[in-house]
């Protein structure tokens, strides 16, 4: 699990790095920061690797995601965010990562969304593809496994099964452009 003391890199709403403070801060103060994460599809893209996410986690645990990601560390870029998170959270190295979607996004405020003023992020989703193995990293990942996209855009519509809004945002992108 992150600590509230590592640096991540801050953005400005523009999306342009300006510096780097605490994640405690960043979260705190809802400043503008980066993250990137990876949709794991199957070789064959028919099937999307779907996790819950650790119960201790800083900011939205225990929710569903579809995506390995996390924010970007200073002087680091997106797509190496992107293809840190993937080999930390799934074990999966070396693939190709495709740019998706980069947006702003704002959350508002909640449980486990930041400051009074929510999260504020820009994010940069990529897909990339394997059939693994996947090798959950236990402080990230509570639970997972391959789903075929009918039943990742199920899960996405069942009230009972919260979802990550940062990730639904890639998530219902992606889906719309098969």
């Amino acid at each position: 699990m992150s600590t509230g003391e590592e640096l991540i890199a801050v953005f400005d709403a523009a999306g342009n790095v300006v510096g780097a403070a605490p994640r405690a801060e960043v979260y705190a103060r809802s400043l503008w920061h980066g993250s990137a994460g990876v949709i794991l599809r199957s070789g064959d893209g028919r099937r999307v690797y779907v996790h819950r996410r650790a119960d201790d986690k800083l900011v939205m645990p225990g929710l569903w995601d579809c995506v390995a990601g996390g924010v970007v560390d200073p002087g680091e870029t997106p797509p190496e965010t992107a293809a840190r998170e993937l080999a930390e959270e799934l074990g999966v190295r070396g693939v190709p990562l495709r740019l998706l979607l980069a947006a702003a996004w704002e959350s508002g405020p909640g449980p486990g969304l930041g400051g009074p003023e929510g999260l504020r992020c820009h994010l940069f989703g990529y897909e990339a593809f394997s059939d693994g193995p996947v090798r959950h990293q236990a402080s990230e990942v509570a639970e997972g496994g391959w789903m075929t996209t009918a039943e990742l855009a199920a899960l996405l519509a069942d009230p009972a099964r919260p979802f990550a809004p940062d990730s639904r945002i890639l998530a219902e992108h992606f889906l719309g452009t098969l």
